[in-house]
């Protein structure tokens, strides 16, 4: 290849700012920029290699070229040629992504990721609600943020974040997952082809090992990159998925959501004492549902009151929160549209947020974490 002329140096630097949607990484960093030139008049072309043919990203891509180039002082005109990554090249680039290593499951106990399991003794708690706005309100504070919607049988995930059909792009044996709110997000429900009558209401119907398969390819096949924290929307109780996850994940920190409700207390109680049989720590308790404001000023306690307290206090974790009932919460899970964006004057936002406040100033190290290092 002949030498860049200065102009065609200038636009290859400028191309270092195209943000590839799905990996978050420079283009030119994952072999995605080709023969880049430009003549004394300011006419320049350029090369892109996509990794796929029908790339999600193109588009954009496209766009965000085209106006990099076209930004650079001299450029008249740009001839841009939207070509495919060979299989060759997409082998280099998944063996770059994962940094030469094979395919195995990043965030074990030798990560500095910060990994929180959520989980609750019952169903219709309002636990991925909470998971999906601890998530988007972590990544607005400049985390990099991962969500693995673990529930199988009963994933919502994709819906409360507003991705309706996205699908995930397959790089080789490589998953790029889609990215909601600056949070990369998969979920089982990405995986349903619609021409086979497949939908959102689907059901899968799965026993214990292709569930237990299911979580580990989330964890291996999966990239999600470099993650501050990775969040695991687990299904109520102590069932398969939640033992699989104890079993991959022994470093992951568990956060027990309730209602007020002293029978649901007594059942979330269950599946914090799991986390302690796989090796995990409980990280704390929310409590949802915690009351409805009236408009004189008093509180509605709909479910009760003091379930997280009991939580907390038979798990010996701190209570994080009591998350007060909220119609604009409900709404954003349904709008696809969270609260912890919108909602600072919502009770329950406000609470969301200070949860992760204190999530977000956590230092990211391995400081209290089993390495699995025995001296002898």
């Amino acid at each position: 290849m002949p030498p860049l002329t200065d102009l065609a140096a200038r636009i290859e630097r400028a191309l270092d700012t195209v943000i590839d949607p799905e990996i978050r990484r420079p283009i030119t960093e994952l072999g995605m920029v080709g023969a880049v030139s430009a003549d004394p008049e300011g006419a320049a072309s350029v090369d892109i290699k996509l990794t796929i043919v029908g790339c999600p990203a193109a588009d954009r891509i496209e766009r965000d070229v085209r106006a990099a180039a076209l930004g650079v002082p001299g450029v008249a005109s740009l001839e841009l040629n939207i070509g495919v990554m060979t299989p060759a090249e997409r082998t280099e680039l998944t063996d770059r992504l994962r940094g030469g290593r094979a395919r195995v499951m990043p965030f074990g106990p030798d990560s500095l990721t910060r990994v929180y399991a959520v989980t609750s003794g019952k169903g219709g708690v309002g636990k991925s609600t909470l998971t999906a706005n601890l998530a988007v309100a972590l990544a607005a504070r400049g985390l990099r943020v991962g969500l693995v919607d673990a529930d199988v049988h009963g994933f919502s995930i994709p819906g409360i974040l507003g991705l309706g059909t996205a699908r995930p792009t397959r790089v080789g044996e490589m998953i790029l997952p889609p990215v909601a709110f600056g949070v990369k997000v998969i979920s089982i429900g990405m995986f349903l082809d619609p021409e086979k009558g497949q939908g959102p209401s689907s059901a899968v119907a799965w026993r214990g090992p292709m569930l237990h398969r299911t979580i580990q390819q989330f964890l291996t096949d999966v990239y999600f990159g470099d993650l501050d924290a990775l969040l695991l929307d687990l299904p109520p109780g102590t069932g398969d998925v939640a033992i699989s996850v104890g079993q991959l994940l022994p470093n992951a920190e568990v956060i027990v959501v309730t209602t007020p409700q002293a029978a649901a207390a007594e059942v979330a109680v269950r599946s914090g004492a799991l986390a302690a049989q796989t090796g995990q720590r409980v990280y704390g308790v929310i409590e949802n549902m915690s009351g409805l404001a009236q408009p004189d000023g008093s509180v509605l306690e709909l479910f009760g009151s003091g379930g997280g307290a009991i939580v907390a206090g038979e798990l010996g974790a701190p209570l994080l929160g009591k998350v007060p009932l909220s119609v604009p919460l409900r709404e954003g899970g349904d709008a696809g549209a969270p609260i912890a964006l919108s909602g600072a004057e919502d009770p329950a936002g406000a609470v969301i947020n200070a949860i992760a406040d204190g999530l977000a100033t956590r230092p990211r190290n391995l400081s209290g974490l089993r390495l699995g290092v025995h001296l002898s």
